[in-house]
């Protein structure tokens, strides 16, 4: 179901947005809500992949394996 919105837009803003809609063929309306499902998808997947990441962590400690290099292993060449 579309529902819609109200928007307040400053006279300079508006004319801008209508050059922009008309160049890409859209009403303003259009350019509006494409722009903002986009910005929601995006969070979206943002929001699952720090999930992800912060279960994935929460898994196990990370073991690295290896050993801590000393003073002279480290600055060898």
């Amino acid at each position: 179901m579309k529902q819609n919105i109200t928007l307040s837009l400053d006279e300079q803003t508006l004319y801008q947005a209508r050059q922009l809609a008309a160049r890409r063929k859209l009403s303003v309306s259009k350019l509006l809500a494409e722009d903002l499902a986009q910005q929601v998808q995006a969070d979206q997947r943002y929001e699952q992949a720090k999930r992800i990441a912060l279960a994935w962590l929460a898994q196990a400690p990370l073991a690295l394996g290896g050993r801590y290099l000393d003073r002279e292993a480290a600055h060898e060449r």
